[in-house]
C-alpha cells in the first residue's frame, strides 16, 4: 500500500515552455524497461485559488468549435488547466519515461456539475501509477478540480512510453460497427498552431511540417485533445457526464475527417484512401438532473 505524502502546494501554474524544454533535454538519458517504477507516484501537485483566463478560454472555444460566452466551461477545458502541472511531473528528473515520444492513448473524464468560468477552483494532478502495457509502460495521470471542497471534475489520462517488453501481444478486441457519419470537416494546416496558442501545448509535432518530420511524421498532426474536444463540441455533452475517448491514429494537417455518432458513441474517421479510425469515444450521462449542451458549428 502506497504511503500518502504531503501535497506540494503551488502559488501559480508552472510555465509550460521551460518544462517541455527540460523534458526534451532529459529524454535521451532515460531508458525505461519492463517493471520500471516511479517513486513519486501518488504525490500530488495542488494549485489553489485557480481562476480561468477569459481570453484564453475564448480562444480555446473558438478553435475547438464550442460556443463562446457559455455559463459553463467546455468539458475538456480543465485538462488544459492541469496540463502544466502534469508536465511538471512528467519532465522531472526522477520520472523514468522520456517525455519525448510519450503517446497520449486515452482519457476518461467525469464532470459532476457545471463549471462556471468565473468560479474559483483548486486544481490537483498526480501520477497514480505506472502500468505495464504490451508496447511498453503507461503513466496513469489523474487531474482533479475541486470547488468548495467537493470534486466537480476529474480525468484519468494514460501516456505510453514505448520500450521492448516480454509481454505476449494482447488479443485484439473486435472492432465496433461503423457509426453513422454526420459531418465532414476540412482541417486547415494551422489547427495545431491555433490550438497550441490557446492551450499552451506547443509540441513541435503539432506546429509545422519541418518540425513534425523530425519525429517521423510526414506533416504536422493535430493534438489528440483537440480531436476529442472538437468531437464533443459537435456531439453535445450533459452537464453531469462521463466521457471516455481512445486515440487510435494521428490526424495529419491539413486533412479531411468525418465525424460520426449514434447519440452515445462517437468517432473520427479518415476519408478517401486513408479511411482509418482516428478517435473513438462514448458519452454517458451521470444520474441526476441533466442539462445538455447542444452541438456547435465548425470553427
Amino acid at each position: 500500500m502506497r504511503t500518502p505524502t504531503t501535497p506540494t502546494t503551488l502559488t501559480a501554474p508552472p510555465s509550460l515552455g521551460p518544462l517541455l524544454a527540460r523534458g526534451a533535454l532529459r529524454s535521451p538519458f532515460k531508458h525505461p524497461r519492463p517493471g520500471v517504477s516511479f517513486s513519486g507516484a501518488g504525490h500530488r501537485l495542488v494549485l489553489p485559488g485557480l481562476r480561468v483566463d477569459p481570453t484564453r478560454l475564448a480562444a480555446y472555444e473558438r478553435v475547438c468549435g464550442f460556443p463562446t460566452g457559455e455559463d459553463s466551461l467546455p468539458l475538456t477545458y480543465p485538462h488544459v488547466l492541469g496540463f502544466p502541472l502534469a508536465m511538471s511531473i512528467l519532465s522531472g528528473r526522477d520520472f523514468p519515461l522520456p517525455l519525448l515520444g510519450l503517446v497520449h492513448t486515452s482519457i476518461e473524464i467525469t464532470r459532476r456539475a457545471a463549471l462556471a468560468p468565473a468560479g474559483i477552483y483548486e486544481l490537483s494532478v498526480h501520477v497514480e501509477e505506472l502500468a505495464a502495457h504490451r508496447r511498453g509502460t503507461e503513466a496513469v495521470v489523474v487531474t482533479g478540480l475541486r470547488q468548495g471542497g467537493d470534486i466537480v471534475w476529474e480525468s484519468t489520462s494514460r501516456y505510453l512510453g514505448r520500450h521492448a517488453t516480454e509481454a505476449a501481444p494482447a488479443a485484439r478486441e473486435p472492432e465496433p460497427g461503423p457509426l453513422p457519419v454526420l459531418d465532414e470537416w476540412r482541417l486547415a494546416a494551422d489547427v495545431g498552431r491555433r490550438y497550441g496558442a490557446a492551450s499552451g501545448d506547443r509540441n513541435p509535432i503539432h506546429l509545422h511540417p519541418l518540425t513534425a518530420r523530425l519525429f517521423g511524421f510526414p506533416r504536422a498532426i493535430a493534438h489528440g485533445m483537440w480531436t476529442v474536444a472538437r468531437c464533443l463540441a459537435a456531439h453535445g455533452v450533459p452537464q453531469r457526464a462521463r466521457v471516455r475517448a481512445d486515440f487510435r491514429a494521428p490526424v495529419l494537417l491539413p486533412g479531411t475527417v468525418s465525424f460520426a455518432s449514434d447519440g452515445a458513441r462517437f468517432a473520427l474517421y479518415g476519408t478517401g484512401d486513408s479511411a482509418r479510425i482516428h478517435v473513438t469515444g462514448r458519452v454517458d450521462p451521470l444520474p441526476g438532473p441533466l442539462s445538455r449542451t447542444g452541438p456547435a458549428h465548425a470553427p
